[in-house]
């Protein structure tokens, strides 16, 4: 008895965002009696968009493409400040097609040990905390960047050329900022880098020379994803394609997929679709998200994460454009904000010598200073253009 419920109190540590989705849906369900009409409030297009991305990108990690990219670009490298901006361009750039998660768990492992293997560990904290940040403002770009982006591109319906338009200058701005953040840091000369690096993640092994037809393949597969998010393929033909390719390619990579997170989208939609059906509920929650997208999607998610917010917030307003920069925005701030940045803040904890006190705090400092200026830069965008 003893042993299941320590079993369920790590489960609910480690899932905390499922096991609240979950208990809200099944309280709805009180509220609104399970009917066929639960089928309708589940976006199938989405689950199956960010799964067959999970395919995609867990077969690209697989092969190496992350891991021989990043040591290709270090031989480059003379300085810390060249360093730190390459690592944190890494994670911003690869973040908008990889989700912001998946650029974390790549690329902060690998960050530790370079940083450590050329005696920079006092440069640990405030480049993984930047690569934090560079995740997750880069990945607001794309729809595919992150959960809260695909959803909010798919349930507003719009347009690629739309979305882009609507958050390339926030994103440039972001990206200036963490510029000038990494030109304040103290530059140093690198006296050595290994010309050889490890692998950062053990559980996979890198070949010598990446095969090509398995790139050309997952290359395909994941034009295939974008042919979907641009509505040229349905949803149901993209996921028979990935499904059937993958199964020949790398049959492993479905244990890879995070179906807890496709578990927890599907437990919010129901949890919103039995709200909607509460007339009384709905006004309320219309009268105090409408006008305020941009403020209620930031606060909202420094409680409950970004990605559950998108979904809450999203059934009570049309302001797609404000709702985007509140909830993307939103993963700034506190830890628990973005999933992604609880991620990045395990992997450090992980590693040899690593102060969790001292993390959180540069870690909120970068945070609530990104947060305040790029703010400010939503709120002039949304006023003026």
């Amino acid at each position: 008895m003893k042993k299941a419920f320590t079993s369920i109190v790590i489960f609910f540590k480690k899932e905390t965002v499922l096991c609240i989705a979950a208990v809200l849906a099944v309280i709805s369900a009180f509220l609104v009696p399970p009917s066929k009409e639960y089928i309708d409030y589940i976006d199938f297009r989405v689950l199956a968009l960010l799964f067959c991305l999970m395919l995609v990108v867990s077969g690209l990690q697989n092969i190496g493409v992350f891991d021989s990219l990043a040591q290709r670009l270090l031989k480059k490298v003379k300085n810390t400040r060249q360093l730190i901006l390459l690592l944190t361009a890494l994670c911003f750039l690869s973040a908008m097609f990889i989700t912001n998660d998946v650029a974390l768990i790549t690329f902060v492992p690998f960050t530790i040990m370079i940083l450590s293997m050329a005696g920079q560990e006092a440069l640990l904290i405030p480049s993984v905390a930047l690569q934090t940040i560079a995740a997750n403002m880069g990945s607001m770009l794309t729809p595919i960047g992150n959960p809260q982006n695909l959803y909010l591109y798919s349930y507003f319906e719009l347009s690629i050329g739309t979305f882009l338009l609507y958050m390339l200058p926030l994103t440039l701005v972001a990206a200036l900022l963490l510029i000038f953040s990494i030109y304040l840091m103290k530059n140093q000369p690198l006296s050595t880098l290994p010309e050889s690096l490890p692998d950062p993640t053990p559980e996979t092994v890198i070949p010598q020379v990446i095969p090509k037809a398995k790139l050309t393949a997952y290359l395909i597969l994941f034009a295939v994803c974008i042919a979907c998010v641009i509505r040229v393929l349905s949803w149901p033909v993209m996921l028979a394609i990935l499904v059937i390719a993958v199964l020949f390619l790398d049959i492993k990579s479905f244990l890879k997929a995070d179906y807890l997170l496709l578990l927890t989208f599907v437990c919010f939609f129901v949890f919103i679709g039995n709200v909607k059906q509460l007339p009384a509920v709905t006004e309320l929650l219309r009268s105090l998200i409408e006008k305020r997208e941009l403020l209620m999607g930031i606060l909202s998610s420094q409680i409950i994460s970004n990605v559950p917010a998108a979904i809450l917030l999203s059934g009570f307003t049309t302001d797609a454009r404000a709702l985007l920069y509140g909830i993307d925005l939103g993963g700034l701030g506190t830890l628990i904000a973005s999933l992604a940045s609880v991620i990045s803040f395990k992997l450090y904890g992980n590693s040899k010598g690593a102060s969790k006190g001292a993390y959180l705090k540069t870690f909120t400092i970068y945070n609530l200073v990104f947060l305040l200026i790029l703010t400010g830069t939503a709120v002039l965008l949304l006023t003026f253009f």
